[in-house]
């Protein structure tokens, strides 16, 4: 017997979703509603507050920070001036 396991299919899937709704709560906290129904709650403090790099570090201005759309199925801000990979927002944490 020979086992197949085709890694492209989880890729893919990841590939293909689309943020629907993005709702900012507080204190760097975004509620996310993805194209395949699944809601996360992404905390973004701790990303920003280890960040050294001065483009990241002003979206601890929590007005700039709250002035972000979904443009494209993806968060944004600024004319993409900051953007995160879909796949770190669906597993609910952004890697530092």
């Amino acid at each position: 017997m020979k086992i197949i396991v085709d890694y492209n299919d989880s890729e893919s899937a990841i590939d293909q979703l689309r943020i629907d709704s993005a709702k900012y709560l507080s204190d760097y906290a975004i509620r996310i509603k993805f194209s395949d129904g699944i809601e996360k709650l992404v905390d973004f403090k701790p990303f920003l507050s280890k960040s050294l790099h001065p483009s990241i570090k002003k979206y601890l201005d929590e007005n700039k920070f709250s002035k972000f759309s979904v443009t494209d199925g993806n968060l944004n801000w600024n004319d993409y001036d900051l953007i995160f990979p879909i796949s770190e927002l669906y597993n609910g944490r952004i890697e530092t």
